[in-house]
């Protein structure tokens, strides 16, 4: 799932946008895999650490014996107890700013799709103005921050880890599949990529609206109907089998110019010369 998820992360697909050509995609996306694999080796070392310093350390539990502010501080007081206040506010700048990249990153992803793909492309068919486009991106920003503001509010009480968790699963079932198999399956249509990363997405979101955490949990609604609270296992390979069967059955012309072109952009993505 990490690996799933974290390929098809909205702000890390964005790297790929951002770059002159297919070799510098290439470097781009090497550096991002450095910085990620480092980040979650380090969560093993706060994850042990955090059971063998704080969890046993009265300091940091309340009276009935759990963690003062909940799970999502357990990596302040880890940071407390190992360096003091200064190692505590350094920590807690670190972790501000990361979240001020990530949200700006998935906002600008968000907006920039909205206002070119959907707008521009699909309802307009490229006849938009650059600054309609600019328009409704920044339409759309206002619109993304006032959603995830409300579901910050419903989720507040919330392990961080858990929510990450299902932000992967989502990305995993949306748009790895897609990803994937477009670069290693000639008879990929676009009715297939779009079709199935439908697929996948309105399985995870579903999936996870009837989980225990949110059913239950979050909304409390009684016993859950789903059992599980990640539906990755359930919602990617659904993704897949969708694309798949949507792409085989394509009989259209477009289809059929998708899997003619296969073999050029197959060479591009690898060696970035244009055949």
């Amino acid at each position: 799932l990490p690996f799933c998820g974290t390929a098809g992360l909205p702000h890390i697909l964005m790297r790929f946008f951002t770059v002159s050509d297919a070799v510098q995609a290439r470097v781009s996306v090497l550096v991002a895999t450095c910085f990620i694999t480092v980040f979650y080796s380090l969560l093993f070392v706060l994850g042990f650490g955090a059971i063998a310093l704080v969890s046993g350390d009265g300091n940091y539990l309340d009276a009935a014996g759990k963690i003062i502010g909940g799970t999502n501080m357990v990596a302040i007081h880890l940071a407390d107890k190992l360096g003091g206040s200064v190692l505590m506010g350094f920590i807690s700048a670190v972790a501000f700013a990361t979240i001020l990249a990530v949200v700006s990153g998935l906002t600008m992803a968000g907006a920039s799709a909205a206002g070119h793909d959907l707008y521009a492309r699909a309802f307009r068919k490229g006849s938009a103005t650059e600054a309609e486009e600019i328009r409704m991106s920044k339409l759309s920003a206002v619109l993304i921050s006032g959603f995830a503001i409300v579901l910050g509010i419903l989720f507040e009480n919330q392990n961080i880890a858990f929510m990450v968790g299902l932000v992967f699963a989502i990305a995993a079932s949306a748009n790895f599949p897609v990803i994937f198999l477009s670069v290693t399956w000639r008879g990929l249509t676009t009715r297939g990529a779009v079709l199935g990363s439908a697929a996948g997405l309105l399985s995870a979101l579903f999936l996870v609206l009837l989980s225990p955490a949110v059913w239950s949990g979050t909304l409390g609604f009684g016993a859950a109907i789903f059992p599980y609270d990640n539906p990755a296992l359930f919602s990617v390979p659904l993704a897949f089998v969708v694309t798949f069967l949507a792409s085989v059955s394509d009989r259209s012309r477009s289809g059929a110019a998708a899997r003619e072109g296969f073999d050029a952009q197959y060479v591009t993505a690898h060696t970035g010369i244009r055949s």
